[in-house]
């Protein structure tokens, strides 16, 4: 009975329950704040917001704001953007934030490459990264790859509308467009021939917060379902102060992102009929392959097996 209430509420207008919402984030950390649209989740690196650096202690402090851009050098950054989605810039980068509101979210990648991984979005959300005089509309959950130095859009899962000026382009998971031209044209390309360094990277940044999704729905787990969430609403950004990073937590259920690591709802580790051991908090770098980041073991079936 309680499972079939909250299926129902998360049909609930995703922006109505936002405005009612006092925060996404309450768990005590050194993120005092909740964590918006432009909040620095990941540092390694050179990086800075206009003259500021970013080191270890910006995570979950410091924030892009509007007109703000981050700059990395010789270094890559992670910063969140709506509930569920990652966005990472690689080295010798640059992104500026056009627009914060959690409605209305708009980021600009003004030199160099960034990766953007949607495990979650709503048809309320109006999302967009421009790049080289383009728009790209994210529509669907996946990975998009946005590349200013080769004028290029990638989908590697997911779906995207790209406008520059009157032309207009729809592109699907395995394709790409080129930008400057005279016409947008949806092409095919070869993912693997772009799984690089960096989509190595974005990829174990993706495991690493699953692991910190499980860790932290235990901790709203309590004896039983009594999922509610900070403010009741429940899903958003959480605060995990073990892994020291805002990690994702979905209403219920496991919401898998396009890289297949799970992230898991309390209700979900809870109602899941395997069991978690959980790990001892590790940073980021002795990230350990493969599983035990969220995902449950090969075969476990049951009420909160994936989505």
């Amino acid at each position: 009975m309680y499972r079939a209430f909250i299926t129902t509420f998360t049909r609930i207008s995703w922006l109505a329950v936002i405005a009612i919402s006092p925060a996404w984030s309450e768990l005590p950390g050194p993120a005092a704040q909740a964590a918006r649209p432009g909040s620095v989740n990941y540092v390694e690196g050179q990086a800075s917001i206009g003259t500021i650096p970013l080191t270890a202690t910006s995570i979950g402090t410091a924030e892009l704001g509007r007109d703000q851009s981050l700059v990395t050098q010789t270094g890559k950054a992670e910063i969140l953007l709506t509930p569920g989605v990652f966005l990472r810039l690689a080295d010798n980068s640059s992104v500026k934030m056009i627009s914060p509101d959690l409605a209305n979210t708009e980021v600009q990648l003004e030199k160099g490459r960034a990766m953007v991984e949607v495990v979650d979005i709503h048809k309320e959300n109006n999302l967009r990264v421009d790049v080289g005089g383009a728009t790209v509309k994210l529509l669907k959950k996946g990975l998009y790859d946005f590349d200013a130095d080769h004028n290029e859009i990638r989908v590697f899962k997911g779906t995207a509308q790209v406008t520059a000026g009157n032309l207009k382009v729809s592109l699907d998971g395995g394709q790409k467009t080129l930008l400057g031209g005279a016409k947008l044209k949806a092409l095919r390309f070869e993912t693997r021939q772009f799984e690089d360094d960096f989509y190595r990277w974005c990829g174990l940044r993706s495991g690493y917060l699953a692991e910190a999704s499980v860790d932290i729905a235990r901790t709203y787990e309590g004896p039983g379902p009594g999922w509610y969430g900070p403010g009741w609403y429940g899903w958003g950004w959480y605060w995990d102060p073990w892994f020291g990073v805002y990690t994702f937590l979905p209403p219920d259920g496991i919401f898998y992102g396009p890289f297949g690591w799970g992230f898991y709802s309390p209700i979900a580790v809870y109602w899941s009929p395997f069991i978690y051991y959980g790990h001892y908090p590790h940073p980021f770098s002795e990230f350990h392959y493969p599983y035990g980041h969220g995902i449950p073991p090969a075969g476990a079936r049951g009420p909160g097996r994936g989505r």
